[in-house]
């Protein structure tokens, strides 16, 4: 009988894998997941979530063998084991993940192992979409619309039949790979917001095409509205993949024309993440450099009391105050709080843009690499295709356009819920009657702000006039 290992990685799912579908045809299946400790290790968002999503596959494949450690010295491990012929992998992309999955390749063939690898997470590879000469695209919309150009959509089905090896002695607890939160349970109650897994992305993209699509190309900047797909932590741990996406909103929009603009709106936004995955192929540097080297002049503040301020959502801004406690709370932030509350840190506090970075590798369920990176460095303004860096985001006016009714600000800042709409994103500004009236005591029940937006906006133009004036010689 011939055996094969289908080796999951971030494709958490039976449905569009064609990893394990190829597995599945030649024989019996071990499927099998390592958290390689040779690598970045996760955040404590991306631990809870992966523990969940673990045991959801699980269910739906009780042989699944869980690790932890180095895959090249694993693998070959379980291989000799169990007698595998054959392994499967889908393809990622991080810098580490290709260099160790080409020498893990080269090592099995050596060992007379049948190595398959397939497309990843992306619409498509990272080296399939080019420029006219043939290079890597480091501009957003030339590079979607090749992409479209281009695109092909293959979507699968779950294998049907499958035949399981069951190799419980070689397998770990998923509770001990990946211990859940206990003293504290920061993660208490997400239990009730999410539901890691494939089902549970089905569900979620249904819950969103029912109630958030129409209308999503508009008011996906709201964070005070139900438009936004909150599809992204299953979108990168795999458990629906790019592709089931698009095939869906597809057909949605074929039974309804009304729709095409949110669905293109939705397919560019999908289209970012594989520009993300694009960028990082060709240029690695991407996660840990600023893509534009003048950067490394550029006079970044080191400013511990305003680090943790803008971690707690204490700034005094109540836009990126609301939105720093939906993710510490949730593990997810609303993309457009998401910017403003990057800008407010890299802009108005001046502080390096990779601290940022680690904190949401911390503290979002949906924490991606190659996303999170050129997110950060395109908000800074050192990325490539890079916001302009004039253009620094006024949290209070922010949150006026995209709160208006202020439904967001007065969830996750309760103690400003009194306040009126007129003073509520600016509330240093209301007179003393008002904050009296509102039971708001700045400096107490809410801090003052610990910058002032003008103040810093002009110190920030100048840092960036200093780096133009260094590159210009």
């Amino acid at each position: 009988m011939n055996t094969s290992i289908h080796w999951f990685r971030n494709d958490l799912r039976m449905a569009d894998n064609h990893g394990l579908t190829a597995a599945a045809k030649t024989g019996a299946v071990i499927p099998i997941f390592i958290l390689d400790q040779t690598d970045r290790q996760l955040g404590g968002a991306s631990r809870w979530w992966l523990n969940k999503s673990l045991k959801s596959l699980k269910a739906s494949l009780p042989n699944l063998v869980v690790q932890s450690g180095d895959p090249i010295t694993l693998l070959p491990e379980i291989i000799r084991q169990t007698n595998a012929q054959t392994v499967t992998w889908n393809r990622v992309y991080e810098p580490h993940s290709v260099s160790r999955d080409k020498r893990l390749k080269q090592s099995l063939k050596e060992l007379g192992v049948n190595v398959r690898s397939f497309p990843g997470s992306t619409l498509a590879e990272p080296w399939e979409t080019e420029t006219q000469s043939g290079g890597p695209f480091k501009v957003f919309t030339p590079f979607f619309k090749a992409l479209k150009a281009n695109y092909s959509n293959q979507t699968i089905p779950a294998p049907v039949d499958l035949e399981l090896v069951d190799v419980p002695d070689i397998s770990k607890n998923i509770d001990e790979v990946l211990p859940l939160p206990t003293n504290p349970d920061w993660a208490l109650g997400w239990d009730s917001l999410w539901q890691p897994g494939e089902t549970g992305a089905r569900e979620q993209f249904s819950h969103f095409a029912e109630n958030g699509l129409n209308g999503y190309g508009e008011n996906r900047n709201r964070p005070d509205l139900q438009n936004v797909s909150r599809l992204s932590p299953h979108l990168h741990f795999g458990e629906i993949s790019a592709n089931q996406v698009i095939s869906a909103i597809t057909m949605l929009g074929q039974d309804d024309p009304a729709l095409s603009e949110d669905i293109a709106k939705l397919h560019s936004e999908i289209g970012w993440r594989d520009f993300a995955q694009h960028l990082m192929f060709h240029f690695p540097k991407i996660i840990e450099q600023n893509w534009k080297p003048s950067f490394d002049n550029y006079p970044w503040v080191e400013n511990e009391a305003h680090l943790k301020a803008w971690q707690t959502g204490q700034t005094g801004y109540p836009l990126v105050d609301a939105g720093m406690r939906e993710l510490w709370q949730t593990g997810y932030m609303h993309n457009r709080v998401r910017m403003v509350a990057a800008s407010f840190l890299v802009k108005h506090l001046r502080i390096h843009w990779r601290e940022g970075e680690r904190w949401f590798w911390d503290t979002l369920l949906d924490a991606d690499l190659a996303n999170n990176c050129a997110s950060w460095q395109w908000v800074t303004g050192s990325g490539a295709d890079a916001a302009p860096y004039f253009r620094i985001f006024n949290p209070v006016t922010q949150g006026q356009k995209f709160d208006p009714n202020g439904d967001y600000v007065r969830k996750w800042c309760p103690e400003l819920s009194r306040l009126s709409n007129k003073y509520l994103h600016c509330p240093y500004e209301a007179p003393a009657d008002e904050l009296s009236k509102s039971q708001v005591k700045l400096g107490q029940t809410y801090p003052f702000p610990i910058v002032d937006h003008k103040t810093a906006r002009n110190a920030a133009l100048v840092g960036y006039e200093s780096i133009k004036q260094v590159a210009a010689g």
